[in-house]
């Protein structure tokens, strides 16, 4: 048995397993089978990863919007019960984490991260629903190559738990000795994806609802505000944003003072309580200075931030194997 952390965001899907991690963007277009002889003159990009399920042909990637007929940018918590587009995803990053690191041998635990309000009873997916899709064999063609995995167990929890279990154990999934005793104390995380702005506070493991909360303030509202006209998709403007050749200079400030805004309504003064605040997600790439500088020595933003969240959600899977065989 193999155990896996994903993490599937609005912005990219994370892998993360015994070798190491992997990401691709969730950028997705229909392969409409067409694709442009080469021109003289004319730089010609390889194409982005072309997936293959039951559902049909997609491009997956950066890029993929450039290839393909974008589909629907609809961030919804719908899609994680099974959506075609999720789906193609999925198996997007699989196939990446084989490509970098090894196959995915034996059955897999996943140990998923879904954003707050998608556990929330009143709007959210349920976990069931989650896990109805997910257990069980998945086949596809990743450029036409035949792969596949099977699911055997699916344990859901939320992203920033992945983000808190990060910071506080080892790639074994034992504490790190300096920061063992901050569990005990109250700790925030500060998630920014594509869709969310995340934060969650905890003390002894358990979550403190007086200080937790989401808002759709994530780096799409970002990309909204270069945007005005609407002239171009998510997935065109995302491509753009990761190649540093999207021009964010006159937005950028108005959404940093958006997510502190959001942040400072929710937590107030109390952060001053906290023993640290993690920044992860693509966002904190982002706002990395601004939310350093506004929290201080106790602002942790972890070496890959949008890695961490899968990353911790292994370190979970880890610590539970062991206290099992203990």
């Amino acid at each position: 048995m193999t155990v896996i952390g994903i993490d599937p965001g609005a912005g990219a899907l994370k892998v993360y397993g015994p070798a190491g991690g992997a990401q691709i963007p969730a950028i997705l277009a229909v392969d409409e089978g067409h694709t442009l002889a080469r021109m003289i003159g004319l730089t010609q990009h390889k194409p982005p990863l072309r997936i293959r399920t039951e559902n049909g042909s997609f491009f997956v990637g950066a890029g993929a919007h450039e290839w393909g007929r974008p589909l629907s940018e609809d961030l919804d918590h719908d899609r994680f019960t099974g959506s075609p587009e999720l789906r193609a995803v999925l198996a997007a990053g699989f196939t990446v984490y084989v490509q970098a690191h090894e196959p995915l041998a034996g059955p897999l635990t996943i140990y998923l991260g879904l954003p707050l309000e998608a556990l929330s009873e009143e709007t959210g997916a349920a976990a069931d629903g989650v896990r109805r899709w997910l257990v069980g064999n998945h086949t596809w063609q990743a450029d036409g190559r035949p792969l596949g995995v099977t699911v055997e167990a699916v344990k859901i929890t939320s992203q920033a738990a992945g983000a808190l279990f990060d910071y506080l154990l080892d790639d074994a999934g034992a504490f790190i000795p300096a920061r063992k005793a901050h569990f005990d104390k109250e700790i925030g995380v500060i998630s920014v994806g594509m869709n969310t702005v995340e934060l969650l506070v905890t003390r002894s493991g358990a979550p403190q609802d007086r200080f937790t909360a989401g808002r759709t303030a994530g780096v799409r509202r970002l990309l909204d505000l270069v945007n005005p006209g609407g002239l171009y998709s998510l997935g065109e403007l995302d491509t753009q944003l990761r190649a540093g050749k999207l021009d964010i200079a006159a937005a950028l400030p108005v959404w940093e003072r958006e997510v502190i805004s959001f942040v400072e309504r929710r937590w107030g003064q109390a952060y001053r309580r906290f023993a640290a605040i993690i920044v992860v997600g693509g966002g904190a790439l982002l706002l990395r200075h601004r939310l350093v500088a506004r929290f201080n020595a106790r602002a942790f933003v972890p070496d890959d931030p949008v890695l961490a969240t899968a990353r911790g959600l292994y370190k979970l899977a880890a610590m539970t194997a062991a206290r099992r065989r203990s």
